[in-house]
């Protein structure tokens, strides 16, 4: 959220010598920290030693990436990448192991990624136009967040990764 004034006492905003943007009234003590917004991403295994790459409607042609998603309110991340699975795949998952946590600084996002085994008959939402079923070994990653993490996990299972610049 970007703020034009204080929300506190509708002073003039600037930034601090920390480097945030703080009310100038030396008497008010609001600070917008712009904390990182939780996300979860899901590695779903589908079949054996295969993942699922999605590709977001809003997406330049050639990127396919993790399904991922936003925590809901009093949701574990647990119950909420079992969920952005469910909702945006239509697959019924078990959770996997927890594979890391890792930031996406343009999207001011902290990715906590989960491996998913999933089954069952893919049926993509409407976020969703399209999706790849790569065998583990033909993966290739991307430098972000989410790369980072399916990269971590593939190497984990003894898989020589290539990581692949946004085309």
């Amino acid at each position: 959220m970007q703020f034009s004034f204080c929300p506190t006492c509708k002073s003039d905003l600037a930034l601090n010598l920390d480097n945030y943007i703080a009310c100038t009234d030396t008497s008010c003590n609001f600070i917008h920290y712009e904390n990182p917004t939780p996300v979860v991403a899901a590695i779903v295994e589908y079949g054996d030693n295969q993942v699922v790459l999605a590709h977001n409607k809003l997406w330049p042609p050639t990127w396919y990436g993790l399904i991922t998603g936003f925590l809901e309110k009093h949701e574990h991340p647990d119950e909420a990448i079992l969920r952005e699975v469910k909702e945006e795949l239509g697959l019924d998952g078990k959770l996997g192991k927890f594979v890391g946590h890792y930031t996406f600084k343009r999207m001011n996002q902290i990715i906590l990624a989960y491996h998913i085994k999933a089954s069952g008959q893919i049926n993509l939402n409407d976020e969703l136009d399209d999706y790849k079923i790569v065998p583990f070994d033909k993966v290739k990653t991307w430098p972000a967040g989410t790369g980072r993490a399916l990269k971590d996990f593939l190497e984990s299972r003894g898989y020589e990764v290539e990581e692949v610049p946004f085309a």
